[in-house]
C-alpha cells in the first residue's frame, strides 16, 4: 500500500493533516475517484504538487444550500466540475429518457447530481460566499464555455460563466491553467482582473486592451438568428489551435463581454509524464466501499492511457474542443513505470484491457509544421482525403505494445480504445496491423465507421465508404493469413443530420448484404459544442454554410434506428412503415433481397381468429366454407415457415 493518501474530505481529515484551511475546495459531480482518468484527480494532485492544499466535496446535496461549506471557506477559491461528463448526457438517453444507473456514483446510484450540476453548484456557492473567487472547469463547462444549443431544455443557452456566477473557466484539460490562476490568486492579484491566462475564460466590460481579437455575433443576435450561430461556431473552431488561436469576444446585453483567451500549448511528453507519476491511490475513497464501490473503476482500472488530443476530426466528436487536434504522448518509460504497477495489484489477471486514449493508434503528430505553425485552420488531416504533408507511422506505438507484451506477468494486451482504420490503411508497413491481429484483439476488434452512405459521411467528416471496405478485407485477409477467427464490431449512427430514410434505408441493405445486424446502435446526441449539433440545431453546416437536412422528429428518428436492427422482431411495425413511406416497398416480400415479409391479411387473421374460435366449423355470417378457412390458414403457416 502507497504510503500518500486520499485528499481531506471533512474537517476531521483537516484536522488529522493540521490543515486550518484549505487553499480550495473543490466541488465534483462525481464520486471521489483518485485515478489519472478523472478529471479531478488530476487538477487536485497538480494542485498538491504545486505547494496548494485542496479538499474534495464530492456530490453534495444541492437542496441544502450549506452542504458546500463543510470544509469551511477556502483560502483561494472555490473549483467546480460537473464530473467526467455532462451532467445531462449521465442523465439522460438520446431520447430524453432518465438513466436507471449512473457509472460515476457509489453503487451506480442515480440522482447523486443535478441537471446543469456546474450551474447548480456555481449557484449555491455563490448564495454563501458572495465574493470568493469560482473556477469552473471539466467537460461541461470546457464545452459551454461560449453561448450554445442545449438539447435537454431545446434552448440556446448563454456562456456557463454567466449562468453559474462563476468568474473565470479552466477550459480544455486544464492542468497549465490551474497552476497559473493558483499562482495569481495566491500572489493577491484579484480574480476580476486575472485576464491574460491562456487557456481560461472571462467576463468584462472593458474590452480595449485585448489584442486582436476576434468579436463573435452577439448572444441576442444568435438567439434571434440560427444563422449566426453557426457562424459564430465556425469561427470558435477556426480558433482552436494554441498557435494561431486568437482571442474571441462573444458580446451580451448590457455591455458585458464573455471573452476566450487562446488555448493552453499541449503538454509536453515530460509534462504529460509528470502528470502521470503523481501519486494518485488509483482507486476510490473508501468510503464508498459499503455501497460496492464506483462502477466505473472497473473500465479504467487496468487500461492505460498513451496520449491525448485527436487530429481525426469527426463532426458529431468535441475532442477539437477540449483537447486540441495536437497530439501529446506519454513516454514508454511513463507507460511501461504504470504498468508494473498494475502487474503488482491483487486482482490483476495479467491482462492489460487497453493502451490508447480519444485515438488509441494517434502517438504522434499528423505533420511536422503544426508543432511550430499550428494546425491547420480550413483543412483536416484525414478527411475527406489523408493530406499529402500527413506522416501515418505506427512504429513508436508498436515498439510500447512490444515492451508492453515482455513484461512479467502480463499475458496480453488490448486495443480497446477506438482505432482510425482510414490512418492505419495510410501507413505504408503493415506491421502494425499484422501485429494488432495476431496479439491485440480479444476476440473481436471495434472500429467506427458510424454510416455506409458517402451523404452522410461527408457531414459526418468521416472516409467514404470505400475506405471501410479496402479496411474490412485487409482484416479479414490478415485473420485468414494468422489462422485467427476475429470479428469486426462497426459502430453506427443513426438520424445523424444528412441522413434521410433514403440514407437509413441504403445502410440497411448494407448490414443485409453484410448478413450483419449491430446489437447495438447509437442514435445521434446532440451534445454541446460539436459541429453535428451545431447542424442539428441551425439546419446549416458550418463549414460550408449549406443547408443540410436535419431528423428532429422522434419517431422519424426511431424508424432510422429501427431500420438499421431491422431483423428484430420488435422494429417490423417500425421498419414497415419506414419503406412504405420512403416508396422503397420493393424490400417488402420473400425475395432474398428483401428486409421483411409482407404482412399478413387482415381477412386471414380474422378468418383464422373465427376459425378458431368456432372449432372449425362455419361461423355465425359467413360465408366462407370451413375448407376455404383450412386452406387460408395453410398458406399462412406455409408464409410463417417461409419467414
Amino acid at each position: 500500500m502507497s504510503q500518500h493518501s486520499f485528499l481531506p474530505i471533512s474537517p476531521a481529515d483537516m484536522r488529522e493533516r493540521g490543515i486550518e484551511q484549505l487553499d480550495f475546495v473543490y466541488i465534483i459531480g462525481d464520486a471521489y475517484v483518485d485515478h489519472p482518468s478523472f478529471g479531478h484527480a488530476i487538477i487536485s494532485r497538480i494542485l498538491e504538487a504545486h505547494g496548494y492544499s485542496v479538499g474534495i466535496i464530492s456530490q453534495p446535496d444541492w437542496k441544502d444550500d450549506k452542504s458546500v461549506t463543510i470544509l469551511g471557506r477556502p483560502r483561494l477559491g472555490f473549483l467546480v466540475s460537473a464530473g467526467n461528463m455532462d451532467s445531462c448526457v449521465n442523465h439522460y438517453s438520446v431520447s430524453k429518457k432518465r438513466r436507471s444507473t449512473d457509472a460515476y456514483s457509489p453503487g451506480g446510484e442515480m440522482g447523486k447530481r443535478p441537471d446543469h450540476a456546474t450551474v447548480v453548484y456555481g449557484n449555491l456557492i455563490r448564495k454563501n460566499y458572495r465574493d470568493i473567487p469560482i473556477i469552473i472547469g471539466g467537460i461541461e463547462a470546457s464545452l459551454r464555455r461560449m453561448a450554445h444549443y442545449d438539447y435537454w431544455t431545446d434552448s440556446f443557452k448563454r456562456s456557463i460563466l454567466l449562468d453559474s456566477q462563476a468568474d473565470l473557466i479552466s477550459y480544455g484539460m486544464g492542468e497549465k491553467s490551474i497552476v497559473e490562476i493558483a499562482d495569481a490568486l495566491a500572489a493577491g492579484i484579484a480574480v476580476k482582473d486575472i485576464t491574460f491566462i491562456k487557456g481560461t475564460v472571462y467576463k468584462t466590460k472593458d474590452i480595449s486592451g485585448i489584442y486582436q481579437a476576434a468579436t463573435l455575433p452577439s448572444y441576442e443576435e444568435m438567439k434571434i438568428e440560427k444563422r449566426k450561430y453557426a457562424e459564430s461556431f465556425a469561427v470558435q473552431y477556426a480558433n482552436t489551435d494554441f498557435c494561431t488561436g486568437k482571442p474571441l469576444v462573444e458580446p451580451y446585453p448590457n455591455n458585458v463581454f464573455v471573452v476566450q483567451n487562446p488555448p493552453q500549448p499541449p503538454l509536453s511528453t515530460e509534462e504529460m509524464d509528470a502528470v502521470y507519476d503523481l501519486p494518485y491511490m488509483r482507486t476510490y475513497h473508501p468510503s464508498y466501499e459499503e455501497k460496492g464501490g464506483i462502477p466505473a473503476i472497473s473500465e479504467i482500472k487496468y487500461s492505460l492511457i498513451s496520449n491525448r488530443g485527436c487530429f481525426g476530426g469527426c463532426s458529431f466528436c468535441a475532442l477539437t474542443f477540449h483537447q486540441g487536434r495536437t497530439i501529446q504522448v506519454r513516454s514508454h518509460d511513463s507507460i511501461i513505470k504504470e504498468a508494473q504497477l498494475l502487474t503488482k495489484e491483487p486482482d490483476f489477471k495479467g491482462y492489460i484491457h487497453d493502451v490508447g486514449g480519444p485515438t488509441a493508434n494517434f502517438r504522434q503528430p499528423s505533420c511536422q509544421k503544426q508543432m511550430t505553425k499550428g494546425v491547420c485552420k480550413n483543412r483536416q488531416c484525414l478527411f475527406p482525403k489523408p493530406c499529402p504533408n500527413m506522416k501515418a507511422d505506427h512504429s513508436d506505438y508498436l515498439a510500447l505494445l512490444r515492451k508492453l507484451r515482455a513484461l512479467p506477468g502480463v499475458k496480453k494486451v488490448f486495443i480497446r480504445s477506438g482505432i482510425r482504420f482510414d490512418y492505419l490503411l495510410a501507413d505504408p508497413d503493415d506491421t502494425f496491423f499484422r501485429e494488432l491481429v495476431e496479439h491485440h484483439v480479444s476476440g473481436q476488434l471495434k472500429v467506427a465507421p458510424e454510416h455506409i452512405s458517402d451523404v452522410v459521411l461527408q457531414r459526418l467528416g468521416k472516409p467514404e465508404n470505400a475506405v471501410y471496405e479496402r479496411f474490412v478485407a485487409k482484416y479479414k485477409k490478415l485473420n485468414a493469413q494468422l489462422g485467427k477467427n476475429q470479428f469486426l464490431v462497426p459502430y453506427l449512427m443513426s438520424s445523424h443530420p444528412g441522413s434521410t430514410l433514403k440514407e437509413a434505408i441504403e445502410l440497411a441493405e448494407y448490414l443485409r448484404d453484410l448478413g450483419y445486424m449491430p446489437e447495438q446502435v447509437q442514435d445521434f446526441y446532440p451534445t454541446p459544442s460539436t459541429m453535428s449539433t451545431v447542424m442539428y440545431y441551425t439546419g446549416l453546416d458550418p463549414r460550408d454554410m449549406k443547408p443540410v437536412y436535419v431528423c428532429r422528429n422522434p419517431h422519424e428518428k426511431a424508424m432510422q434506428r429501427a431500420l438499421i436492427q431491422y431483423r428484430n422482431p420488435k422494429n417490423y411495425d417500425l421498419v414497415y412503415e419506414a419503406l412504405t413511406t420512403a416508396g422503397r416497398t420493393d424490400l417488402i416480400g420473400f425475395d432474398k433481397k428483401c428486409l421483411i415479409r409482407p404482412r399478413k391479411l387482415a381477412g386471414e387473421r380474422r378468418a383464422s381468429r373465427e376459425h378458431k374460435s368456432y372449432g372449425g366449423r362455419k361461423a355465425p355470417g359467413s360465408n366462407a366454407s370451413t375448407g376455404k378457412m383450412h386452406k387460408k390458414k395453410t398458406i399462412r403457416n406455409v408464409h410463417k415457415k417461409k419467414a
